[in-house]
This record gives C-alpha cells, structure tokens and sequence, in this order.
C-alpha cells in the first residue's frame, strides 16, 4: 500500500505515478488534520464526519485511501500475475501484509495501556487490512469481468441484507443507529470489543466492510485502465466519465439507501468511489500528463510513507491526550496545555483548534520529510 507497491507497478508502465503518491499523500494528511483537533469541542464543520445520513468533506478520505489501495493492488500485482509467477508466493505476501496492517490496528486501538479483554478489534487499519486481503484476492483469481462482477455483487448483498433480512427486536430496513442489520452483526460477534463511543456498534464493524471492498476494487479497476494502452487523455476521459455516472448513480440510490459513512451503505462506497475517480484523474492529468509539480512535493513526501506517518501520528495524538497532570481542582492533559499555552492567547477557541491541527500535520510532515531525505521507506 506504501510507495513499494505505486513503485513496482509504475516501473511495468515506465515511469512512477507521481499522481498516485501525491493523491496517498494529501489523503493520509487530511486524515490527520480531521483525527487532531486542538478540542473537538471546537472544529468546523467540514472536518467532521456528517452526524449520521449524508455526508461531508471528511467522509471522502477514508474511502479515498481504500480506492489508493485498490489502484496499488493492480499496479504492483499485474506483472506477477502475468508472468505467472508462484501462486504460494503472492499468497504468502498479501498474507504477511494483512496481518501486519491488522496488527498495527490492534497496536494503535490499545496503545499505551493494553486492556485485551475490552480491545477494539476494528479500526481503520483493520478495515484496510481486509479490504486489501479479499481485493487482492479478487485481482490475482479473476478476471475484469469477474472484478466488476465482485464490485457490483458486493454492493447488492449488502444492500439486500440490511433492506430486507428481519433483525431481531427491530425488523427489516432500518437505517437508525445501532439498531439494523450491520449493528446486529456487530453484536454478535464483537461484543464488548466495538468503539468506546458507541459499544453497541462499530463504524468500522465486520458487515460494513462487505462495501468497503467494492470501494477497493473500484479502485483495482481504476488501475487496469491505468496500465491499458490507451492514451494518457484518453484514460483521464474514462476516468471521469466513470466517476461522474458512479457519483450521480449513488446519489440517486439514496433515496432508497442512505448514504451513510458509519454504516458504509452500498450508496456510499458507489459515490466516494466516484468522487475517488474524479480527484484522482483530475490528479493523473495534471502531474503525470502535463507534468505539474509545484506544491506537490510535500503531500508525494507523505505518501510515500503513507501508513508510518498514520501509526506515528495515532501514537503522538493518544500520548498527548494521555499525559496528565492536576491543575487546580482538575485534571489537564499536556494537548490541553499545548492549546491554552500556544493557540487560544491569540486566536479564537475556533481557529486555536485548526491551527494546532495543522501545526500537527506539518511536524508529522518534518519527520517523513527527513525520512525521505535518507530515503528510508518503511513497507509493510
């Protein structure tokens, strides 16, 4: 999913997609703009997830990243799979990768005090994991017929299930937080290891996932056509043109199918998908076509270590929550005091948590930057 997978499909196209890091890169950075408010007491509107039904800017990152896994997948297995190369080997590999991502989820869910009996099993990590598992399988096993058929599939079962199958004390069809299908999966094979938020449910729970891979293999899709041999314009056409009709058919199958992040409705993944899509070719035509760099640097240095900065900055974020000390009759954690010390003497309580969350981006940034400069790349 990091820089080794863009680096050894690009080479089977002759250059690097210097597009598909950017795009990995200010992704992975808008993720930890939105995870790091200075007080989510305090953040506007557009960074923060849509309360329930619809959607906002920040409901596009995660399926961003899981379309940029899926573009990898095609991009670093084509060759092999062309070259016939040992199945048992391919396997091995996306094996030892879904485990390590799992891990790492599991690592950030209980980091620094690790509570086994209450851990959330979920989590971004965990998600991506299986998302990239069942979609590289997909890709290795079948053809394109078969990976849109899969795509398309997926979505359907899903929407089927949480449509019509009758859940226990609820009944078919229901949408609501904590009581439909999803959640009633959740409950019977998670309890006790959901989001501390909710403990009911999780956003990140086992049927939900169903969706998020057909985001992924959109995503697989959209890497056949960039390894196709039609021409550069040609392919940015296809992509938009894609994009545009799974962006105007998700719209109008949420009038039947909420979309919905939480629950990853069916509408959802077909829509983010084809926001994907948009972004994207917009991104491919621009720096890898007309050969557009200015400003680019950064988020390409971010991509490049994608996951590591993920893992660091969950790290840094809950041990500066996790620091505390009494002040007065309470407790103060050390982002509290970096925010009343730093922030709010000169900017509103408002714009004191945006500007430390961006304060945060740009260190997460030095540290990958200085990796780069060693050219160390952390993969998985």
């Amino acid at each position: 999913m990091d820089s080794d997978q863009t680096a050894s499909g690009a080479a089977s196209n002759k250059k690097r997609l210097l597009s598909l890091d950017f795009f990995r890169g200010i992704t992975i950075a808008a993720m930890i703009l939105v995870n790091n408010p200075g007080s989510w007491a305090h953040v506007y509107p557009p960074l923060l997830h849509a309360k329930w039904h619809g959607w906002t800017a920040t409901d596009l990152i995660f399926p961003f990243f899981l379309f940029i896994v899926g573009v990898s997948i095609t991009l670093a297995f084509s060759a092999k799979k062309e070259n016939h190369l040992p199945s048992r080997q391919l396997h091995e590999k996306i094996v030892r990768r879904t485990l390590i991502l799992f891990a790492l989820g599991l690592f950030l869910s209980g980091f620094p005090f690790y509570d086994f009996s209450s851990i959330r099993i979920p989590g971004v990590l965990q998600r991506i994991a299986v998302c990239y598992f069942f979609a590289s399988l997909i890709f290795l096993h079948g053809s394109v017929k078969s990976q849109v058929a899969w795509t398309v599939g997926l979505l359907l079962i899903y929407w089927a299930a949480m449509q019509w199958f009758p859940v226990p004390g609820v009944g078919a069809g229901s949408y609501e937080k904590g009581a439909n299908f999803s959640a009633w999966v959740d409950s019977l094979f998670l309890q006790g290891h959901m989001w501390s938020v909710t403990k009911s449910w999780d956003p990140e729970g086992i049927f939900s996932t169903v969706p998020a891979i057909s985001t992924t293999l959109i995503g697989v899709l959209t890497g056949h056509l960039l390894l196709s041999e039609k021409a550069g314009v040609k392919k940015v056409s296809l992509m938009l043109g894609a994009g545009c009709v799974a962006i105007a058919i998700g719209s109008v199958w949420q009038f039947w199918l909420p979309i919905n992040k939480s629950l990853w409705t069916s509408s959802y993944a077909l829509f983010t998908g084809g926001m994907a899509m948009v972004v994207f070719g917009v991104s491919y035509y621009l720096i890898d076509i007309k050969g557009w760099r200015r400003g680019t640097g950064p988020f390409c240095v971010y991509g490049m270590n994608a996951i590591t900065v993920f893992v660091l900055s969950g790290m840094v974020g809950r041990l500066l929550y996790e620091a505390k000390w009494e002040s007065g009759d309470s407790l103060i954690t050390l982002k509290e005091w970096l925010l009343n010390m730093l922030f709010l003497p000169w900017l509103s309580p408002i714009n004191a948590s945006l500007v430390y969350a961006l304060v945060f981006v740009f260190l997460s940034y030095i540290l990958m930057y200085y990796l780069y400069i060693k050219q160390i790349f952390i993969k998985i």
